[in-house]
């Protein structure tokens, strides 16, 4: 399974930066187009991870980071750079779910949980 979700990953690196070279060239529909699978692969990711705790946190970060990064480029295609609020509350919400993982993994290192 792991080495399935080590290919996964490499397609994600690949749509990615696709999706983004999309984005720098203002290439609207192709970018739209590339958001959908980009965010499909991350999910599927994350769902082959399911059994490492610490893994499956990282992972679900990522798609955070993909959903809010997808976001943001949506909004500059599409709505004036007016979706920059919604794009920062997911890159947020990625960095507290890392957060609130590395507080419990310090907190559980010293006894405490």
């Amino acid at each position: 399974m792991l080495f399935k979700v080590r290919q996964g990953e490499n397609l994600h690196i690949v749509l990615w930066l696709l999706k983004d070279l999309c984005w720098v060239m203002d290439l609207r529909w192709a970018g739209l187009t590339l958001v959908a699978p980009t965010v499909a692969v991350a999910l599927w990711i994350a769902w082959g991870l399911r059994h490492d705790r610490s893994d499956l946190i990282h992972a679900i970060a990522v798609v955070l980071w993909i959903a809010a990064n997808s976001t943001w480029m949506i909004g500059e295609f599409f709505f004036a750079d007016g979706s920059r609020p919604l794009a920062v509350a997911f890159f947020v919400a990625g960095l507290l779910l890392l957060g609130w993982h590395y507080l419990q993994a310090a907190l559980r290192a010293r006894g405490r949980i």
